[in-house]
């Protein structure tokens, strides 16, 4: 019961995360999307960071790595998050950096 039951929520988590998307991609009433599902989506990004807040000695208390154990701070919640929503962002400007870079590169060839 319990795997159907996560299955479920999986289902219905996956399915809502690939609607929201779709219907950005698409750009339609673009606005009203964000108005209404940024605060959602936020709010659950919150509330999942509060349940992996780390304790006063650094350690997740939702994570174990074995019995008796929690896992050190940052835990994947954390990294996971940063690393989608924050270190995305740095490689997005990096990029941007690197294509206007490389075309002079390609123009100015150092000897080999």
């Amino acid at each position: 019961m319990t795997r159907s039951l996560f299955g479920h929520m999986e289902a219905s988590l996956r399915g809502y995360l690939t609607e929201i998307d779709s219907r950005a991609s698409a750009g339609h009433g673009a606005a009203e999307l964000a108005r209404v599902e940024i605060p959602r989506v936020v709010a659950a990004l919150r509330a999942l960071l509060d349940d992996h807040q780390p304790d006063p000695d650094g350690r997740c208390p939702s994570c174990r790595t074995r019995w008796f154990t929690r896992a050190p701070s940052p835990c994947r919640a954390y990294l996971t998050t940063h690393l989608c929503l924050l270190a995305a962002e740095d490689e997005v400007e990096d990029f941007t950096t690197a294509t206007t870079a490389y075309p002079r590169h390609l123009a100015n060839p150092s000897p080999a």
